[in-house]
């Protein structure tokens, strides 16, 4: 396709650097806006002494989407980004002391799991079965496709075939019911459960559904690149740029632009660009409040629960911590008090489930010798007026009491440098409304389908992409979002 007409992405997340590259290899002029210095958005990085810190998504699964990018530009994806399978994709700690290592090798895990829980390991493997299944006839629906699209329903043989099957979703059970039906150990529903919380939901109200995200990272398996997770950012904004993609960043985009019902373009730091495609990847409630506030925003996209935000202590720990992996969770002792805090009370419990992300364990040069670079991450409601000062002395306090008691640890011994980060600083470094990291949670048995489109019915030329529309929050969907996109111009 040569294609000589104007594109512009608005924001350089993921699903933005993702789509600039797949309209750039169709011919189309790139530009794109981005309001910070570097791209990436939520995918960024902090430094502080010497210390390096992955600042975002910490996971990576799926990564062919990463490689089908270049493959599309022509490229190979070994040449400029490297990555290498995990073998403990995490390691969970309990308050009676029990730690279970997550094997990314399903037998292995099941193992595991019926040497520290007593679950039966038949169970394990039934499960992760069910949701390989579950996750291959879903996929071509809910991830690689807009089911927002009419003609799919006719057009497309996986459409028509679910149509018949929706049962097998399992959409009337929420994830809980479903692990607590799968499983005899309380050990092993609270770590299934947590995947509800992988886009910012509650596995009391999430539909089991998501239990396909148990196929990604023990299935497929959990990944991670070898300069750490912002590399991703950073090489996908130099092929882009290799493909001609234009970047402006520290830009901020004003309005978009109009001929009747056909986008023309936009308004960025004060100056109009034509394009006759705009792909918005900025939240989609931010992008109608302040870029079309003259136009009405659609009732779907602010119905229902926000996705959880999150607060975050960055740790540059004087010491090495031989009982602690790359991904480490250590869990509350009373899972449904944390989710009632979340989703009802909108403020955090006195018992978090705590995570912590040391990407020095694989990336040597992410810490000084000796040291290590600690990413502490607790699970908050989006900001609806909380006073998140006195929440932060709270939760650093909780958090420095669990770790002392699970591993030992007096943290206050080993911090030299520490960078806090609540719903507040989400909401202003990325624009995500209230702070939400997922946008929308998933909280129903229709949250999925109440997610904004890929594309917009009233104005031609208008396209979302990122994890406040369908398919969804995370590094896998959000690529995902951007590949429908590139369906959806290639059917002009």
């Amino acid at each position: 396709m040569n294609n000589n007409q104007g594109a512009i992405i608005i924001g350089a997340g993921i699903a933005g650097l993702a789509a600039a590259i797949r309209l750039a290899v169709k011919g189309y002029k790139v530009n794109v806006f981005e309001k910070n210095p570097t791209a990436g958005g939520k995918i960024a990085q902090y430094s502080s002494k010497g210390y390096r810190f992955d600042a975002g998504p910490s996971l990576f699964t799926l990564p062919e989407k990463i490689e089908e990018l270049f493959f599309l530009a022509g490229e190979n994806t070994g040449d400029h980004f490297r990555y290498h399978k995990l073998e403990t994709v995490c390691r969970y700690f309990f308050a009676d002391g029990t730690v279970i290592d997550s094997f990314s090798d399903p037998e292995k895990f099941a193992a595991e799991m019926h040497h520290k829980t007593g679950e039966n390991p038949e169970n394990i493997i039934s499960y992760l079965k069910k949701a390989k299944a579950l996750y291959g006839f879903s996929s071509e629906i809910f991830i690689d496709n807009s089911f927002h699209k009419r003609s799919n329903y006719y057009t497309n043989k996986a459409f028509r075939k679910a149509g018949l099957k929706l049962w097998k979703l399992d959409p009337f059970f929420t994830m809980h019911q479903r692990n607590t039906r799968s499983f005899q150990s309380g050990k092993t529903i609270q770590l299934f459960d947590r995947y509800a919380t992988y886009n910012g939901s509650s596995p009391y109200k999430t539909p089991a559904t998501l239990k396909i995200i148990a196929h990604l990272e023990h299935n497929l398996g959990a990944y991670f690149p070898e300069k750490g997770m912002y590399d991703i950012a950073v090489q996908l904004q130099k092929l882009a740029e290799r493909k001609g993609v234009v970047f402006h960043f520290n830009t901020i985009v004003e309005e978009v632009l109009f001929e009747g019902r056909q986008v023309s373009g936009v308004i960025a730091g004060g100056k109009p660009y034509r394009a006759t495609v705009v792909v918005n990847d900025s939240d989609v409630a931010t992008f109608y409040s302040t870029l079309m506030p003259e136009k009405k925003i659609p009732k779907r996209v602010l119905k229902g629960d926000r996705s959880t935000s999150a607060m975050i202590f960055y740790w540059g720990m004087k010491n090495t911590f031989s009982t602690l992996k790359l991904h480490n969770i250590l869990f509350s002792n009373n899972y449904p008090e944390e989710f009632d805090h979340l989703f009802q009370k909108k403020t955090i419990t006195s018992d978090p489930t705590i995570y912590i992300f040391i990407s020095k364990k694989l990336v040597v040069s992410d810490a000084p010798e000796g040291k290590e670079n600690w990413f502490v991450m607790i699970n908050t409601p989006e900001d609806t007026g909380q006073d998140w000062s006195y929440l932060v002395r709270i939760a650093r306090e909780n958090i420095r009491n669990k770790i002392k008691k699970q591993l030992a640890v007096d943290v206050n011994d080993f911090i030299e440098t520490e960078h806090v980060v609540t719903p507040k600083e989400i909401e202003k470094n990325t624009l995500s409304y209230h702070g939400s990291l997922y946008g929308s949670s998933s909280n129903s048995q229709f949250a999925a389908f109440m997610r904004h489109p890929n594309f917009s019915r009233k104005h031609k030329g208008l396209y979302f992409a990122g994890g406040s529309v369908h398919p969804g929050g995370g590094i896998p969907l959000c690529l995902a979002s951007a590949a429908i996109i590139d369906k959806e111009i290639l059917s002009l």
